[in-house]
């Protein structure tokens, strides 16, 4: 870590409302018709004669999702991290702290923490973030069901059956992961994450795999996926610039909250991506973009713009300066790469312009 760059600042209450990288429009022009089209999907189910198990599987699934939008909704304009690690490790144990310590720093950002709700990691990042700025997803299993004491019975926890309900809003409503040491659970995570921020399934956001100060958990697993991913062309060498591997929560925390110092979020309309900042990038800036990144641009420039009318439904980022390209939608580790030249280049406007307010 760099200890003589200033610490990055970054507001926690501008995020986008619609977290998933989809392609954009009016929002009124499709909420009817996909009500619709949910209807006329469970009307086919009779048609197909479908069994009771996959009957009551949709509807379970449906009614999890439901509610568990619906307990999101009214915080999708504040940051929040997902927090993940093993139940099984006691507080005694140093990444539980380190996990404390996680969860204090974003919770005093104005950082809403969220985590499986269970016990060890969970419930460290809860402890540090507190019952206000914590929410919980938990899983109901026939052991290790009850939420820890922090989240139980507070109107930001999700009871839900099904992982893949769960795994979906653990990436879905947040704007940052961080990991800790854990056993199946946690690498399930990691990679699934990891996929979806590959393929552009989700929106870019950091990923950090985080330890205590003498932990070696996650440099093991670096050595894994150098030699058995990387060696053999599994994954690209840009690959690894989709997370961060730390053995400090300052460093975790400023790795996150850097992400959002310039930019705030990404949104595509039709064939064109749009990047939403905070601060105005100077024309020989933007040059520079194009000479540095023309390798992920399918054709024409980098460009500044204005918001396109599709982006109507966010009238709270409406005002934030753009840029604005035909990406490719394959370099996604590339895309993090220009995104972290922007912050690095941009974010002590930012600072300069928070020093005056």
């Amino acid at each position: 870590m760099d200890t003589n760059r200033p610490r990055r600042f970054a507001r926690p209450d501008v995020s986008e409302e619609h977290p998933l990288a989809t392609e954009h429009e009016l929002a009124a022009e499709r909420s009817n018709r996909l009500i619709e089209e949910i209807k006329e999907t469970a009307d086919k189910f009779a048609k197909d004669q479908a069994t009771t198990g996959d009957l009551k599987l949709i509807s379970r699934a449906l009614r999890e999702l439901r509610y568990a939008f619906k307990v999101f909704t009214p915080y999708r304009r504040q940051r929040k991290i997902t927090v993940f690690g093993s139940a099984r490790l006691k507080p005694e144990h140093p990444a539980y702290q380190a996990a404390v310590e996680l969860g204090r720093e974003f919770a005093e950002a104005g950082w809403y923490v969220v985590t499986g709700a269970g016990g060890g990691i969970m419930e460290g990042a809860h402890v540090g973030a507190g019952r206000k700025m914590s929410m919980g997803l938990n899983i109901m299993l026939p052991f290790e069901q009850e939420a820890n004491y922090v989240i139980n019975n507070d109107e930001k926890l999700v009871n839900l059956k099904y992982f893949f309900t769960r795994k979906l809003m653990f990436v879905k409503e947040v704007h940052a992961v961080a990991l800790f040491p854990g056993g199946f659970g946690t690498q399930d995570e990691l990679f699934e994450t990891l996929t979806l921020i590959q393929t552009g399934k989700r929106d870019l956001m950091p990923v950090v795999c985080a330890d205590s100060a003498d932990g070696t958990y996650w440099h093991g697993w670096l050595e894994f996926v150098r030699e058995h991913l990387e060696k053999q062309g599994l994954i690209s060498p840009e690959d690894f610039s989709l997370f961060k591997i730390t053995n400090s929560v300052e460093e975790a925390f400023e790795e996150v909250i850097g992400f959002y110092c310039v930019y705030n979020s990404m949104r595509y309309i039709r064939e064109k991506l749009y990047l939403r900042l905070h601060v105005d990038p100077r024309a020989e800036f933007i040059e520079r973009l194009n000479e540095e990144f023309q390798d992920i641009v399918v054709k024409g420039k980098i460009e500044r713009c204005e918001p396109h009318e599709h982006e109507a439904d966010e009238t709270h980022l409406v005002d934030l300066p753009r840029l604005r390209l035909h990406f490719n939608r394959r370099n996604f580790g590339r895309l993090r790469e220009m995104i972290d030249c922007i912050n690095d280049n941009l974010c002590e406007d930012v600072c300069e312009i928070e020093r005056s307010m």
